[in-house]
């Protein structure tokens, strides 16, 4: 289980300091992005503020000046003295803001994914509806396993990243009824994704099988659960990591 740094909520109106709320199942939405360096960045933070923001607004709980509040918020927690390879998780409900600060779990080589029959609720916006997922997510090794949302033989995502699907040199990713993270929007952007329903009967015509986002970064999936599927080939997990670690070292990413 990862190392909580830091976890404290404060009322939206006046930023009050609260009893910590983790907030997870409640009506309203989160982010939670890579905090990493000195001086400090947090990758791709203007997509996961504007990603926030947005979900806010289609959950009807946006409020005035919401954002310089979270500004303010992170300027109050972030250690600037500290070097970090951390996540920083942002989950707003009506009338609270939580902060928490975890450190960033490193993954294992042969990383494994679980099927299981689930789709996330209102799944194109990072809301903090995931009971179900946090109940599987709790009984595995998160540094060397995921569940993979799957529902009428389509693949989704994964409970914490999006998947690409290689077959032939070709990069795929599902269609819809999942959300886009920042990182798929940064690759999608890069690279060619082409559009598929990515059905589980016909796993075994793909070389590789790769995760994306914030929390685990760049993953290459060894093999499924219950499944005949396993990978042949690292060559496009190669590349897409090279594009990462090169949008990191531009060091461009401050909070602010």
């Amino acid at each position: 289980m990862a190392k909580y740094l830091l976890k404290k909520s404060y009322q939206r109106k006046d930023l009050k300091e609260i009893k910590y709320k983790d907030l997870w199942d409640d009506n309203g939405v989160f982010t939670t992005m890579w905090l990493l360096g000195k001086p400090i960045k947090i990758l791709f933070f203007k997509s996961h503020i504007d990603n926030l923001i947005k979900s806010l607004k289609a959950y009807k709980i946006n409020k005035s000046y919401t954002k310089e509040k979270i500004f303010k918020l992170l300027d109050l927690n972030i250690n600037k003295k500290k070097k970090y390879n951390h996540l920083i998780r942002v989950a707003l409900n009506k009338n609270i803001i939580s902060i928490s600060i975890r450190e960033k779990v490193k993954i294992k080589n042969n990383f494994t994914l679980k099927i299981i029959n689930y789709k996330r609720i209102r799944p194109e916006y990072k809301n903090l509806k995931y009971k179900t997922i946090l109940k599987h997510l709790s009984k595995i090794n998160i540094s060397k396993s995921d569940i993979t949302l799957c529902v009428n033989d389509k693949i989704l995502e994964t409970g914490t990243s999006n998947l690409l699907f290689v077959s032939k040199n070709k990069i795929f990713s599902p269609i819809n009824k999942f959300y886009k993270g920042t990182n798929l929007r940064f690759y999608e952007k890069k690279i060619k994704i082409i559009k598929k329903n990515i059905l589980l009967n016909d796993l075994n015509n793909y070389d590789e099988i790769i995760l994306v986002g914030s929390g685990k970064g760049v993953v290459s999936v060894k093999s499924i659960e219950k499944t005949n599927w396993k990978r042949k080939s690292l060559k496009i997990y190669k590349s897409i990591n090279k594009l990462l670690k090169l949008e990191i070292k531009k060091n461009i990413y401050t909070y602010k």
